[in-house]
């Protein structure tokens, strides 16, 4: 019985050891997660203080990144925003239907797609596709094309891009006749 509770109290103490290096609220040491020299995002004047900073000291504190939190802050502006052709995302994601999707991101105007064989074809291809700006234009629009062997002929890209476009103006003269 007087031996289980010298047992207990090693358990607790390590367990308290092991909470405060992980950044726990115990103050021993920073931690795996920063410790508790701050316990949130970064306040605003932080954040207005590194939006003025020189862009040598930006450099350099994206390289020491020191706590959890730190690695959420961008430094980006949080008001702009990316505006994406809805015509021309919708048109790239039907024409590469067969593609399986890996990631779609709209805010951005990037689709990620994993190997897909196209309808009667032989050769397996990827694509990445980058869609810019809100305007209905060629230059709205970047495909980068893969195959299983390396990356897609120009002029393979240069078709899905055309197909792309094409079905974006057929979209875009469907939503004029509402």
């Amino acid at each position: 019985m007087t031996q289980t509770k010298p047992l207990k109290a090693i358990g607790i103490l390590c367990a308290v050891v092991v909470l405060a290096g992980c950044g726990g609220s115990m103050g021993i040491g920073n931690g795996v997660f920063g410790g508790g020299a701050r316990s949130g995002p970064p306040s605003d004047a932080v954040i207005e203080q590194r939006k003025n900073a020189p862009p040598q000291a930006r450099a350099r504190e994206r390289r020491e990144k020191g706590t959890i939190w730190d690695l959420f802050d961008s430094g980006a502006d949080p008001d702009v925003t990316v505006e994406v052709n809805k015509y021309i995302w919708n048109a790239a994601l039907d024409v590469l239907k067969f593609l399986p999707i890996e990631a779609a991101d709209p805010f951005s105007g990037v689709i990620v797609t994993g190997y897909g064989r196209p309808p009667g074809g032989g050769r397996a291809y990827r694509a990445t596709i980058y869609v810019q700006d809100p305007a209905l234009d060629a230059r709205s629009l970047t495909v980068a094309l893969n195959t299983q062997s390396g990356p897609a002929s120009p002029a393979t890209v240069r078709a899905i891009e055309d197909a792309i476009l094409t079905r974006a103006r057929q979209l875009r003269a469907r939503d004029s006749k509402l």
